[in-house]
């Protein structure tokens, strides 16, 4: 009972940890990065960590997490793009796409190796089980 009880314990705390881990604005830092620094190197780092997250959220059965954590993410830099927008240069800089948009088309795209890596830890957890 005691071992249950640690482990839903264990379950709920990594839950929190990876919604906390996904508030970080990852989209609007790769915008930032591309437009302050002319690099693709933020929509990189937004790939690895992101995919890392849906990782371990899915090897530690935390799904709920992953979708709570993404769109928390899509808020979170809604919000500073938003801020940004009162840059005119800002606004033109992703054109044909306003910054908005680019938010919505990159945070889907960024799904898709979410979506791998899940499928990874999935495999991962049969492999250990068998």
């Amino acid at each position: 009972m005691k071992n249950k009880i640690l482990l839903v314990l264990r379950k709920i705390v990594i839950g929190i940890l990876i919604v906390c881990l996904y508030c970080f604005p990852f989209v609007y830092f790769s915008m930032h990065q591309d437009f302050a620094n002319r690099s693709m190197l933020g929509y990189l780092i937004m790939i690895v960590v992101t995919s890392l997250l849906a990782f371990f959220g899915k090897l530690f059965n935390n799904s709920i997490s992953l979708i709570i954590g993404n769109i928390l993410s899509v808020i979170i830099s809604f919000y500073f793009i938003n801020e940004m927008t009162r840059n005119e240069r800002w606004g033109g800089y992703f054109k044909p796409l306003t910054p908005y948009q680019l938010l919505i088309l990159v945070s889907f795209l960024n799904l898709i190796p979410q979506f791998f890596a899940m499928k990874l830890a999935n495999r991962h957890k049969n492999k250990v089980k068998d």
